[in-house]
């Protein structure tokens, strides 16, 4: 269509690795919180490698997370008697709302690999009860065309719907492309999205601006602009593979700190204070 919006590459930038050692082995930031009001309504996104004993039993309020399993087994249990392992390609959504207490665990001896991305959430929707959902990869529609794929884990993708159940609605797909192929993924033009690379190179936009695994990218959108479609083209240089997610802004102020997200510091110290008086339950466990 002549008249969709046209994406392009607003920024792009390669992510850098911490080395931390024993349990948490490695970290990079795919989206560095200390940029959150350029993601909204995303607020960060890490890429972790680690060991058994890193993300055990703690508490979050105020906000979602997406967890995308990329290698090794994933471990979940909450102080609901939620307990669940996901694998390469599952994904978890959690809405931490009111009380979320959880541990995410690699199982046995293995070295889990995940992309963990925190999603906020309107003040109003803050409280909410606490929910997990899992979305196991063969639970995700794939639609292909020529030269490649796309799994639609979130939103109304290539006619198809994803499974996620987000409070605050988003699109989330992983796209393969073979090289040479040519792929124009369509998202509202409202939405604000970004990309990050897994494997190979690509050229994105009119622009043709080049990227390569571990780049991130976020897109140009209507930040006045309604659900009408708008596209990105993608023209892959390699076999290639990348995750692209979009979601409306919330334009709220808020604060993250710790744990917690919420839309002031004195809702920050109340979320404090009521899990130290235990108000978030006990500790989780299988």
């Amino acid at each position: 269509m002549a008249d969709r919006f046209k994406r392009s590459v607003k920024d792009h930038w390669r992510v850098q690795y911490n080395q931390y050692g024993y349990p948490h082995v490695q970290q990079g930031w795919i989206l560095p919180p200390d940029r959150k009001e350029e993601f909204d309504p995303f607020i960060l996104m890490a890429d972790d490698w680690f060991k058994r004993g890193t993300f055990s039993d703690h508490p979050h309020r105020g906000f979602q997370t997406i967890t995308y399993v990329v290698d090794g087994r994933l471990e979940h249990i909450d102080n609901h008697g939620g307990h669940s392992v996901l694998d390469a390609g599952d994904v978890q959504y959690m809405n931490a709302g009111w009380a979320a207490r959880h541990g995410e665990e690699a199982v046995d001896d293995d070295l889990i690999h995940t992309f963990q991305l925190w999603l906020n959430l309107p003040h109003e929707l803050r409280t909410t009860t606490t929910s997990y959902q899992n979305v196991y990869v063969e639970d995700a529609p794939v639609v292909t065309f020529e030269g490649g794929s796309v799994r639609v884990y979130s939103g109304d993708i290539a006619g198809v719907t994803g499974p996620m159940k987000s409070l605050v609605p988003i699109t989330m797909t992983e796209i393969h492309l073979k090289a040479g192929a040519e792929y124009k993924h369509v998202i509202p033009e409202n939405h604000n999205a970004f990309l990050y690379m897994t494997a190979g190179e690509i050229e994105v936009g009119e622009e043709r601006i080049a990227l390569a695994k571990t780049d991130v990218a976020t897109l140009t959108y209507e930040e006045d602009g309604t659900e009408a479609e708008s596209e990105l083209v993608i023209r892959a240089k390699s076999r290639a593979r990348l995750l692209l997610y979009s979601g409306v802004p919330l334009k709220e102020e808020y604060i993250a700190q710790g744990p917690f997200v919420m839309s002031n510091m004195e809702e920050i110290k109340q979320a404090y204070r009521d899990f130290q008086e235990g108000k978030f339950g006990s500790p989780a466990r299988k």
